[in-house]
């Protein structure tokens, strides 16, 4: 059973629980919207006088759970199990379960977890808040939430459910967090939500995304990426796709989960657009931004899907060639439409469909890779390569943080952290690059 949200908000436990001066720890599961929520916890426990410190060295343990599908669900109780153990071995004194799995599951934990300190359940945005003053990604790059949950109801997602309505922040609060993150010498910032695309639909009662694009750019003077993370396919504009190609900040890469191409599926997943306006969709995409990156994600096992379903979708990842393409299993989530659908696909179908789908993906991202030997990237310095002297880990605009590749830069001179540099590559691998500095 779905449970409704932790009597306790975040707010009421440091006031009543948490001890002036404590060292806390934290542990960040799921996605990037995850660790933006984990830098919001940190920052209350900051401003109340406690100590941030590795989780090893602390005295309360946070972790910010995920519950997306099955798998995220197992590693985050997981790991609170294994943070309740270094408890009761006398390692740390509290464990607080936050985030998503929290949200969902409060009662279930409160009873099966005794010894759990407190469940506080999922971040909520304020729309006007700057969100936080602890940052978790290195110094040069900055995730920066607009908006909170979904505008859209797919039938296999429990987000929704757990995350309520969808909440944009306003342009004025974005605008002021992006200046800030400026004049800190930030590089690369990440816009990011469940769908971006629809920033403003409750806010401003429109499509905005692109407007707050066209006013962000001009203000960032040493942020020099701009890139855009989770957008739904049904709310891309043309107006955004052409801020997008004429915007030299923006970078050419968008991460839009397609899901599925067949009509059928894509009904019954309510995803808002047709396998025709899917086309139409990535038609305009290559014409307009030609140089440009795609990540998408599909699901296979979806109730309902056959083996012509599964067939069009291949068909349509070998037409598309996506540069980057990951791809999950159906998970059956207790509250979703899709949960009592007929149909339901048995698991080794789901895992031989699975397995077919991203052997094709590797095929077509290895031949990706290779046409990348030979050109000259502007790539963004993360950190030096262990124990290889010369050699950094960068990223080039089409590299999202985590998610995506490297590039392995080889530099006869010293580079910083943070430092963008001309790279000629020479090697290319099945996901990374390599190259050398000109």
């Amino acid at each position: 059973m779905i449970k409704g949200p932790s009597p306790k908000t975040t707010k009421d436990f440091h006031k009543e629980r948490a001890s002036q001066g404590s060292r806390v720890g934290i542990i960040n599961l799921g996605c990037a919207r995850n660790t933006v929520d984990s830098q919001t916890i940190l920052s209350n426990l900051k401003r109340q006088g406690h100590r941030i410190v590795d989780v090893e060295d602390c005295d309360i343990a946070y972790v910010n759970t995920c519950a997306f599908i099955e798998e995220a669900k197992k590693e985050s109780l997981d790991t609170i199990v294994a943070l309740l153990e270094a408890k009761r071995q006398g390692k740390i004194k509290k464990v607080i379960v936050a985030g998503c799995l929290a949200q969902r599951y409060s009662e279930e934990l409160q009873k099966e977890f005794k010894d759990i300190d407190a469940i506080i359940g999922a971040q909520q945005l304020d729309r006007d808040k700057i969100p936080s003053s602890v940052s978790l990604t290195p110094s040069h790059s900055a995730y920066v939430k607009i908006s909170e949950s979904c505008y859209n109801r797919c039938s296999f997602c429990i987000i929704p459910k757990i995350k309520g309505k969808f909440v944009s922040r306003t342009m004025e609060s974005i605008l002021e967090e992006i200046q800030q993150l400026d004049k800190k010498g930030v590089k690369e910032i990440n816009l990011i939500g469940q769908d971006i695309t629809a920033y403003g639909m409750d806010l401003y009662h429109e499509l905005a995304l692109a407007k707050l694009l066209k006013r962000i750019a001009p203000v960032c003077k040493n942020i020099e990426w701009i890139r855009l993370l989770y957008a739904f396919p049904a709310h891309v504009t043309d107006e955004l796709i052409d801020v997008m190609a004429n915007e030299e900040k923006i970078c050419k890469y968008i991460d839009i989960p397609l899901q599925h191409v067949s009509d059928h599926l894509l009904l019954s997943m309510n995803r808002n657009i047709t396998t025709e306006g899917t086309f139409d969709l990535m038609r305009k995409f290559r014409t307009k931004i030609p140089t440009g990156n795609m990540r998408t994600t599909f699901i296979v096992g979806m109730p309902g899907e056959t083996e012509e379903d599964f067939a069009e979708l291949l068909r349509f990842v070998q037409q598309t060639r996506f540069e980057k393409m990951g791809a999950f299993i159906y998970s059956r989530e207790e509250g979703t439409a899709a949960y009592t659908m007929p149909g339901q696909v048995s698991k080794p179908t789901k895992k031989k469909r699975l397995d077919r789908l991203m052997k094709l993906q590797q095929e077509i991202s290895r031949d990706v890779q290779d046409t990348m030997v030979g050109r000259t990237l502007k790539v963004l310095i993360d950190e030096p390569q262990q124990n290889e002297k010369g050699v950094y880990l960068g990223r080039s605009q089409y590299d999202a943080p985590e998610v995506d590749g490297v590039v392995y830069v080889h530099s006869p001179k010293p580079l910083k952290n943070g430092q963008f540099v001309d790279v000629k590559i020479t090697e290319a691998y099945e996901y990374d690059l390599s190259g050398e500095t000109v």
